[in-house]
């Protein structure tokens, strides 16, 4: 029933069962430094069992099995030789009898190898502690009392000093009340070094205890002493690092991303980065533009990218959602766009996921939340600077990129300029966005269905004979596992997670942004008619795309997405075939614009204003004292006017020209002397009869 080298307790003792018999168990006290084996009937130990007074615990000398000292070692010598002299004794079957041990004993101490004291101690140390040979061992782990804090009392602790001169601080209580300020305040919230840390120390050691010379304060060693001592490994990687990249970078990791995945569309992860490149202009290879924004939406089971972004816009929902929106399309008019061959892959269906884990400041909103209740799409989000929290995705960002990275001209190195005289990567840049855009597609392509991955973390189930590759553990996921995926039509999920406002309505249209809108429906219903007897509401909820500024989409009935679409009307026609961005940014230039000429209005009205000012104050000035009564001013107000309209007629007739000195006569041939003009009467009438 009891077992040898088990440790029971009774009435809160520790016995270990030495040898058993039929009848009778021999045990040993484990605290008693001078205990020797007895025998106790096995009847009576069973009582005490049923009694619930003695009971089996845990050895407290377990861990002395594992001990592995170096062979030839100054443990292991005493360790064997220690067991050479007892292991007559302890060896005897009838070790427990008095009379056997006392013989043993004697021949033992008749060598002279060992004193009786210390001999005892051996033989209780090998049966108190499990009766093999490593209880032997000596406990120098012990030694120094290894962890435990020294008291200083009159005496500076440590070695003495042999090369600088005085006996050295003596590190008390205020001190160490000191060193706790120093580190905690410079070390750890600062990350100063141990060095700089004890000038800062020495600065207030000296406030506090000012006149002790510099040989007699604490030395950085102490310092450095202190810190090893009273702070814990983990403590000092905490602090070392702020309490967000200790989460995102230095915490340990417990699990993995792919065990909450249970199959495709159990989990999307989406996430944006700005690439590492700079791009130039489509339309001048010599203009840099910046580096482009790519976002990315990846299956977290099979890591397969699913959808994408890659543009100009800054991370934001706007960017996010037209990559979730390219996740639920079909892809065969992008590739044929970018000349890529499908011929040796085929996408999968697209779909809905089951949960979709991003950002907090990317999909926030009750757009989003409209996504939850109707397509029962979970949204998650990550923690504020946690992008740990998505590393699937972001990992795949680093491999996407190291693909073109270090031969693409323009590659972003960290500071504006390599070094003094060197060239400026923002002017190295020769891709343009449309070229950059071909080979991120195609790393994507080569990603899903081409590379396997050497790190995959494989599930329980997996065939050995299964591919690493997205594709396949996609395919072998819908098959094998449960199905996660939603179909959905890609237009209503695209208008269902389009940014919302309120838009005012007129008998102009629907006006949102300052742009009016109209449509079919509402011209139906009188909302343009300029009645008061129409029935047009004041405010009514429209959905948007920010890159389309030619259509708005209006939700007719409140808590349906059935929608009707507006088009833009004549009254904002400027505004057609732009995006909402180029409109804000019109309109914006249009408002400088009215404030400056409104600057220069205001300062000519001043003018026009003192000028009518001066006009009537000079005009009250000029009218004499009235003499007639008020009936005979009235009486002549029709002749006053008869004789204003005549004046004013008169100045509106044509001025005839006064006759004006004729000019000089300048004559071509010389002329006669007589002042005459010529008689032509002879050549005109001779040759006839009278």
């Amino acid at each position: 029933m009891f077992q040898v080298n088990e440790v029971i307790k009774l009435e809160d003792k520790l016995y270990r069962v030495l040898v058993t018999t039929n009848t009778h168990a021999v045990w040993i006290s484990l605290e008693d430094q001078k205990a020797f084996p007895d025998l106790v009937e096995l009847s009576q130990l069973e009582d005490l069992l049923l009694e619930e007074k003695l009971t089996r615990v845990d050895d407290p000398f377990e861990y002395i099995v594992n001990l592995l000292p170096e062979p030839d070692s100054k443990e292991a010598t005493i360790r064997n030789r220690n067991y050479q002299i007892i292991k007559p004794l302890v060896e005897d079957p009838n070790f427990y009898i008095k009379k056997v041990r006392a013989k043993h004993v004697a021949t033992i101490l008749e060598s002279g190898e060992i004193s009786r004291p210390y001999l005892y101690k051996l033989i209780r140390r090998y049966w108190q502690r499990g009766q093999v040979s490593n209880t032997l061992l000596p406990d120098y782990r012990n030694s120094g009392a290894k962890g435990q804090k020294r008291v200083a009392n009159d005496k500076k602790l440590g070695r003495p000093r042999k090369i600088m001169e005085g006996t050295g601080a003596l590190v008390d209580e205020p001190t160490e009340k000191l060193f706790r300020i120093i580190i905690d305040k410079y070390i750890f919230n600062k990350q100063f070094s141990i060095a700089r840390a004890h000038r800062k120390f020495k600065g207030l050691y000296d406030n506090i205890f000012p006149g002790v010379p510099e040989s007699e304060k604490p030395t950085k060693r102490q310092l450095s002493y202190f810190l090893d001592r009273e702070y814990k490994s983990v403590d000092k990687i905490k602090a070392g690092v702020s309490d967000i990249i200790y989460k995102k970078d230095v915490r340990p990791l417990h699990s993995t991303a792919t065990i909450q995945a249970l199959g495709p569309g159990s989990r999307y992860e989406i996430d944006a980065t700005i690439a590492d490149v700079i791009l130039v202009s489509d339309h001048d290879r010599n203009q840099p533009v910046g580096r482009p924004t790519v976002y990315i939406v990846i299956d977290v089971f099979s890591r397969l990218i699913v959808g994408w972004y890659i543009g100009f816009e800054n991370p934001s929902y706007v960017a996010a959602i037209q990559s979730l929106y390219l996740a639920l399309n079909d892809k065969k008019h992008l590739f044929k766009d970018l000349e890529i061959e499908t011929d040796n892959f085929s996408w999968p269906t697209p779909g809905l996921p089951e949960a979709i884990l991003a950002d907090r400041g990317e999909l926030i909103g009750h757009q989003i939340e409209g996504l939850e209740s109707s397509y029962r799409v979970r949204i998650e989000n990550t923690p504020p600077y946690r992008g740990d929290a998505k590393g699937i995705v972001e990992q795949r960002f680093r491999t996407l990129q190291a693909e073109f990275k270090k031969f693409t001209p323009g590659e972003v190195i960290g500071p504006t300029v390599r070094k003094r005289g060197g060239k400026n990567y923002w002017l190295d840049g020769k891709l343009t966005i449309s070229e950059f855009t071909e080979i991120i597609v195609s790393s994507i392509v080569m990603r899903n269905f081409v590379d396997p991955m050497s790190k995959y973390d494989r599930a329980k189930d997996m065939p050995a004979d299964l591919p690493s590759i997205p594709i396949h553990l996609w395919n072998w996921g819908l098959q094998n596992r449960t199905g996660r995926l939603r179909k959905a039509n890609a237009e209503s999920v695209r208008i269902a997670l389009l940014p919302r406002d309120q838009a005012s309505v007129s008998a102009q249209g629907i006006c949102i942004f300052g742009v009016y809108y109209s449509g079919p429906e509402i011209v139906e219903l009188g909302w343009m008619h300029r009645s008061d007897k129409s029935t047009r509401p004041k405010k009514v909820e429209v959905a948007f795309d920010p890159n389309f500024a030619d259509e708005i989409y209006l939700f007719h009935t409140v808590g349906s997405r059935d929608h009707w679409v507006c088009r833009i009307t004549d009254l904002s026609r400027e505004f057609r075939g732009q995006t909402f961005w180029e409109v804000w940014r019109k309109q914006k230039q249009i408002k400088m614009q009215g404030s400056k000429d409104q600057l220069h209005a205001d300062k000519l009205r001043k003018h026009h204003e003192t000028r009518v000012e001066d006009i009537i104050s000079s005009a009250i000035k000029q009218t004499p004292k009235q003499t007639a009564t008020n009936v005979d001013r009235m009486k002549g107000v029709s002749h006053a006017r008869s004789d204003q309209l005549a004046k004013e007629r008169e100045l509106r007739r044509p001025k005839r020209p006064e006759r004006q000195q004729t000019g000089k006569i300048v004559h071509i041939t010389t002329p006669e002397d007589s002042d005459e003009y010529p008689d032509f009467e002879d050549e005109l009438f001779d040759g006839g009869d009278s």
